[in-house]
Order: C-alpha cells, then sequence, then structure tokens
C-alpha cells in the first residue's frame, strides 16, 4: 500500500495488509530501494531477533544472528518467491536457518573438542553424519511434496517456533484453518517418511 508520497505505508504487524506490503517492500530492496529496506528493518528486525533468540537462548548470540539475517535480506531479497509463501515465513524461515547454523557450528566445536580429549574408537563419526544428512534429505523431500499451504504453516509452527495462533495470525487465517492444514500435512509428511503409528 502506498500513501500520496509513493512510499510504502506500514500496516500492522500480523494483517494480511503488512504481509502483502511487505512483499511489496520486499520487491523494492531487490532493486536496491534503501528505503524499502529501512521499512522492512524496522518491520523484521524484532521478529527475527525473537526468533533467534528462541533458538539461541543467548542474547549477544541472537542478536549477531539477527544482523547476519537482516543483512542476508537484503543481499537476497530477490530470492523471495511469493509464489511459494509469504515475505514474512520467507524472512523467518531464513532467520531459522541462520540461528540453527550457529547452533550446529557451537555444537560442532563442542563435539570436536570432547572427541580430541577423549576418543571413543567404537564411534564411527562418518557413518552418522551420512544417516543425519539422508533423513535431513528425505524431511526435506517429503516437505516439497506437501501444498504451499501446508509446508509454509509447517515451517512457521516447527522451524520458526511460532504457535498455532501465532501462525494464524501471521498469515491472515482462522484457527482451524492452520489446524486443518497442519493435520493434513503431518500425515503427509508422516506417510511420506513411512513413521508407524
Amino acid at each position: 500500500m502506498n500513501d500520496p508520497s509513493g512510499r510504502a505505508r506500514r500496516a500492522a504487524p500480523g494483517t494480511v495488509d503488512a504481509v502483502d506490503d511487505l512483499a511489496v517492500l520486499l520487491a523494492r530492496v531487490a532493486r536496491g530501494d534503501q528505503d524499502a529496506f529501512e521499512e522492512v528493518f524496522q518491520q523484521l528486525s524484532g521478529p527475527v531477533y525473537g526468533l533467534a533468540l528462541r533458538v539461541l537462548r543467548d542474547p549477544a548470540q541472537a542478536e549477531e544472528v539477527a544482523q547476519e539475517v537482516l543483512v542476508e535480506i537484503w543481499r537476497k531479497a530477490s530470492h523471495h518467491r511469493p509464489e511459494r509463501g509469504s515475505a514474512l515465513a520467507w524472512a523467518m524461515t531464513v532467520a531459522h536457518r541462520r540461528a540453527i547454523d550457529r547452533v550446529r557450528s557451537s555444537q560442532a566445536g563442542r563435539d570436536r573438542e570432547r572427541r580430541a580429549a577423549a576418543p571413543d574408537p567404537d564411534y564411527d563419526v562418518v557413518a552418522e553424519e551420512a544417516h543425519t544428512r539422508l533423513e535431513h534429505q528425505q524431511v526435506r523431500r517429503c516437505l516439497g511434496g506437501l501444498t504451499d499451504v501446508q509446508r509454509e504453516s509447517i515451517t512457521l509452527a516447527y522451524y520458526g517456533g511460532y504457535t498455532y495462533r501465532e501462525v494464524a495470525e501471521l498469515l491472515g487465517v482462522g484457527l482451524a484453518a492452520v489446524k486443518t492444514r497442519m493435520r493434513d500435512g503431518l500425515i503427509r509428511m508422516r506417510d511420506c517418511l513411512g513413521v508407524q503409528r
């Protein structure tokens, strides 16, 4: 939405207008519009930091990750595909991935130190890492088999850490619709992954 001066008017967070507004702003950022990025920064800095803090549980690291994410959004705004999900969901997915990468990096460092201090000859690191990668690939493949609305709802809830009610507010749909999407998507994921009930 634009006001008479041509600047994007900021809608209330969590509304459909805010989601649409953010997508428009991201398109402008992709063209190098610094004013649009200032608006994107204002809308996303709080939610991105909050998500990073929930994942990392360390305010200093969460702040670093939030800064990294916002720089990545500036550099990669053109990567957002509106047909694959909302701008907010895309940004929060970027934030979640970056926070998880930080957790994994920290954990890998601790694991290396532990293995160096007390090596276990029975522990096959390569086999375990290969198994973990295969599991992650299978989950990504199964997520790709969901409908866009199912994938977006599940991504926000499980990767973004949002409650069903928060997902409903972010997507601008009713709570019942989100619950239905999640249930149907999780059933499809279970079937795809071959999980026994």
